[in-house]
């Protein structure tokens, strides 16, 4: 049988297969096709002949068979033999791959298209970063302009509400702290228009009284005195409530806590009205119920302070004839008070006003009836101190109505737990 031809390539070893430096050799540049090559070739066949493979293949002539050996010094060739006679070369291309005309030409198109594609990238950036900065920095701006001008104490600065994101929350809540300075500013003007005209009234009388005694149109006696010393009084009494308002307004009025029983505060405090009720022909009709007792944590002081305006406060205003109801309301936890005249009652519009410093209400809440407008705010404050509320209203066919909510001491527990946490501190 015949043997089949054999193709051997030289091993490194061999003389055969080397050429020049050792095995990593240069060819030379491929000639020009040889007369018995194909004068012109597809397109195909042209490109796959110059593709850049790493291994390539070359007949005797060193005419690439399969693939290209790149001009580099990182080529590696062998020869091929058959049957010990040299047929063509393999080689293989160590460093990096040649390009085709074709693939730069392609690299080339595509880098273009990046430019492009990177410029209008930008240009649409430049273009939403614009139109957004201007929509998050035009509310910013705003509150900043508003910031500084309430700094300017222009209170009635107002932003306008543009969206329900959080900048338009934030520019609502700048609004409601604008309203409420606006507001705050405004009593302000008002505290102070008041307290110089309440100071102005007792002054000028007796600026009046003594200057009459100086020109002797007025004897110097005891009456004259008398009359001194009433204006002297009220004007400390004004000065002494607009210094306990302060107190409460620090968060500093003195308050001695202890476990006391509100309806014998009460009592107490009804016992040392009672002549003067009679004299102005008020009655009292008790609706306060003894059977059970009732405890709270409080200043027996102040809750008789707080009873004594509300009273002085009937007494001041309310028609003789008349009557002054008390009832009593009390539940597991809270004891209500009511305080019912029987008129006549305030404006509706001047309700809500009634607990404001220095704040009178026209017609039967008039200034000729005496009173420095403050006792039922030093009320309000008393009553906040001890943990309730206070409230007034026009009662149906009656007069004004106050209410008042405090809470009770819990049943069954200790006295340290029962006192308030202020009280404990300072105690500690």
């Amino acid at each position: 049988e015949d043997e089949l031809p054999s193709v051997r390539v030289s091993d490194p070893g061999e003389s055969g297969g080397r050429m020049q430096g050792e095995d990593r050799l240069v060819p030379p540049s491929p000639p020009p096709p040889s007369s018995t090559s194909p004068l012109s070739r597809s397109r195909l066949e042209k490109d796959f002949l110059e593709a850049p493979f790493r291994i390539f293949l070359l007949d005797m002539e060193r005419q690439p068979i399969f693939g290209r050996p790149q001009p580099s010094d990182e080529i590696v060739m062998r020869e091929i033999t058959l049957q010990g006679k040299p047929i063509g070369w393999l080689g293989v291309n160590k460093g990096p791959p040649r390009l085709t005309p074709s693939e730069i030409a392609f690299l080339e198109r595509q880098n273009e298209l990046f430019y492009l594609i990177g410029c209008g990238i930008f240009l649409l950036t430049a273009v939403v970063s614009f139109f957004l900065s201007r929509n998050l920095l035009a509310p910013i701006k705003e509150l900043t302009d508003g910031t500084r001008a309430l700094t300017r104490r222009k209170f009635s600065t107002r932003i306008e509400v543009r969206s329900r994101d959080e900048l338009g929350q934030l520019a609502a809540d700048f609004n409601v702290m604008a309203q409420t300075l606006e507001q705050y500013e405004e009593m302000r003007k008002q505290w102070i228009s008041d307290i110089s005209h309440e100071l102005r009234t007792p002054l000028s009388i007796l600026r009046g009284e003594i200057e009459a005694m100086q020109d002797g149109v007025r004897d110097l006696d005891l009456q004259a005195l008398d009359s001194v010393y009433a204006e002297v009084l009220h004007l400390g009494k004004i000065v002494a409530d607009l210094h306990e308002l302060s107190l409460a307004d620090a968060g500093a009025l003195n308050m001695d806590r202890r476990l006391l029983d509100p309806i014998q505060v009460l009592r107490e405090t009804l016992r040392l009205f009672h002549t003067r009720f009679e004299q102005s022909q008020i009655a009292i009709l008790d609706n306060l119920n003894d059977s059970r007792q009732v405890t709270l944590w409080g200043d027996p002081v102040r809750l008789s302070q707080l009873f004594a305006n509300i009273l002085e406060n009937t007494l001041r205003y309310a028609d003789a004839p008349g009557d002054l109801r008390l009832i009593q309301n009390v539940s597991a936890t809270e004891l209500t008070l009511i305080f019912e005249d029987s008129g006549p009652g305030v404006p509706e519009e001047s309700v809500d006003r009634l607990f404001d410093r220095l704040y009178r209400a026209d017609s039967a809440r008039t200034r000729s009836k005496g009173g420095s407008g403050l006792g039922l705010a030093i009320c309000k404050s008393i009553v906040e101190s001890h943990g309730g509320t206070i409230s007034a209203e026009n009662a149906a066919s009656r007069g004004l109505r106050i209410k008042i909510v405090v809470p009770l001491a819990a049943v069954g527990t200790d006295e340290k737990q029962r006192r308030p946490r202020d009280q404990q501190y300072l105690d500690s």
